[in-house]
């Protein structure tokens, strides 16, 4: 499996376990249907469009996951009985920052496996 595929996979897992984080994060809150729509969709929104191959859910996906960074921050900082979850949030937050990233670096930098190199002269 080639690069672009893995990290593409990688960024679903990890938008996917997002989403069932903020699910379970807000399922007995007053406010359930707000919690849903601002923060389970999103990432399910992404997801979609990550396995479809779009580029740019995987560029949106590594906006979100800087505001889903700070947003885990400020929990873990505020917030004690929810800093487990608040940690959660942060890990799978710098996931899809790399994962969203890691193609775009990948084509910069010129990165390749031994295997790909074409053969000397």
């Amino acid at each position: 499996m080639n690069r672009p595929r893995r990290s593409r996979g990688l960024l679903g897992a990890a938008l996917l376990a997002l989403a069932a984080l903020f699910a379970f994060r807000f399922h007995d809150s007053g406010q359930l249907a707000a919690a849903l729509i601002v923060f389970v969709l999103p990432p399910l929104l992404l997801l979609a469009g990550v396995l479809r191959g779009s580029a740019k859910a995987a560029f949106w996906a590594g906006v979100c996951g800087l505001l889903w960074f700070s947003h885990g921050v400020m929990e873990a900082w505020s917030e004690p009985a929810l800093r487990l979850a608040a940690w959660a949030e942060i890990t799978l937050a710098l996931v899809v920052i790399a994962a969203s990233s890691w193609p775009g670096l990948a084509a910069r930098f010129g990165w390749r496996r031994p295997s790909d190199r074409p053969p000397p002269p």
